[in-house]
């Protein structure tokens, strides 16, 4: 929800992301609290805040990541999320797999 201290590029900003994701289906409340939490990241990082923890300072932008974090894309998978998509295409030697050898395999077996 916006609030008093946000500038009014921040209030389009907080709408447009709130939009965004009740466009794709997510819940009002989920939409208003995702686009709460990354405008109030962004002010932390560009100094607007008055407060703010270390990790919204030094964590990379929202913009910047775009949902590498999301685990929608092939980057973003977790090692657990490609042993267990190697386990459903069952993938032989996958309990001593890398990340990234479970990826290779997952990814040809497409």
């Amino acid at each position: 929800m916006p609030q008093q201290a946000w500038s009014k590029k921040r209030e389009r900003q907080y709408e447009h992301i709130k939009e965004g994701l009740l466009d794709r289906g997510e819940s009002k409340d989920k939409a208003e609290e995702i686009a709460a939490r990354t405008v109030n990241k962004t002010r932390a990082q560009e100094g607007e805040a008055r407060e703010s923890s270390r990790l919204s300072r030094e964590d990379m932008s929202p913009s910047r990541r775009g949902g590498q974090r999301s685990h929608s894309g092939p980057g973003g998978r977790t090692r657990d999320q490609l042993y267990e998509e190697a386990k459903d295409k069952n993938i032989r030697g996958r309990s001593k797999m890398s990340k990234a050898e479970l990826k290779k395999a997952v990814d040809s077996r497409s």
